[in-house]
């Protein structure tokens, strides 16, 4: 790869491997990090916005900082290159979210909707009861396009700006969010900090995976992206979902269940309600999305 830094070499290469690979089968980074961000909640719990400050303060802080060491101790060319790779492959989710969006299509096909409501748990923390069929591929094809910037094009992004400490800064956000950042009685205000920093974190990648989305798209994809994407609840998962619903000319938004709570989003797109079909074509652009913001991380540096 002559002509590139070391950084935009590891990150190719690690997203080479995570295309490979899939994730660490065992002893994930990621597993890691949330046991010891479980065990600091514990310690530090309150019912208050401070200690949540401190709370992601001290992981997110931690995280950068292992990642400010790892590149130090790497010494030469060919040690930056490994660490960065390394970190990269641990960090990536793209080929796992392509897999568990296709495990969830085979489900579909074969017309085990209770498998297929037990496998939507794997992608996102939708209520699965009583979903028939066309309501289990909507939920796939959004869960798909939103992950594709969490799980892939985020941390190509973080990793191009910031090397290894980008990415896994960026990956201890994104694992914050994902365990304190709802809504709810016991996070509202201990998991404010966490939810915003996400939120911030993934505004650009947001908006890039949508015009990669759209670039493949065509014009209905940029036009539901341009017109669509800002009437999400959440500032950038509708970016990611209105692309994604332009390009494979389908309808996406409407009523959802949270653990009981109850959410009308409003509908991106103006095609026909996502089908079983439709999961295999969001499992394919996710992968291009991604295999694309690989290359743009790569050449960047």
């Amino acid at each position: 790869m002559p002509g590139l830094s070391d950084r935009g070499k590891g990150l190719l290469l690690g997203a080479a491997l995570d295309a490979v690979l899939g994730d660490p089968r065992r002893g994930h980074p990621v597993a890691g990090f949330g046991r010891v961000a479980g065990a600091l909640e514990r310690r530090l719990y309150a019912d208050s916005r401070a200690r949540g400050i401190v709370f992601t303060g001290l992981l997110v802080g931690g995280a950068a900082g292992v990642g400010v060491l790892a590149e130090r101790s790497a010494g030469s060319s060919v040690g930056r290159v490994g660490v960065t790779a390394l970190a990269t492959w641990a960090v990536l989710g793209g080929t796992s979210l392509g897999r568990e969006g296709t495990a969830m299509a085979r489900e579909l096909e074969a017309g085990d909707v209770e498998a297929a409501r037990e496998r939507l748990t794997h992608l996102c923390a939708r209520d699965p009861a009583g979903l028939g069929e066309r309501q289990l591929a909507r939920a796939t094809v959004e869960s798909v396009a939103e992950n594709t910037s969490d799980a892939a094009v985020a941390p190509l992004v973080w990793g191009a700006v910031a090397g290894v400490p980008g990415l896994l800064a960026y990956r201890a956000v994104n694992t914050l969010d994902a365990m304190v950042g709802y809504r709810n009685e016991r996070y509202e205000r201990f998991g404010w900090a966490s939810a915003r920093l996400d939120d911030v974190a993934n505004w650009v990648p947001a908006r890039l995976t949508g015009m990669l989305g759209a670039v493949f798209g065509g014009r209905e994809a940029w036009r539901v992206l341009r017109e669509d994407g800002g009437k999400h609840p959440s500032p950038n998962a509708g970016r990611c979902e209105a692309a994604f619903a332009g390009a494979l000319g389908v309808r996406l938004g409407g009523v959802n269940s949270y653990g009981g709570d109850v959410e009308a989003r409003p509908e991106m797109g103006n095609g026909r309600a996502p089908e079983v079909g439709d999961v295999r074509r969001a499992v394919r652009l996710s992968r291009l999305v991604a295999g694309t913001a690989a290359v743009l991380a790569g050449v960047a540096r």
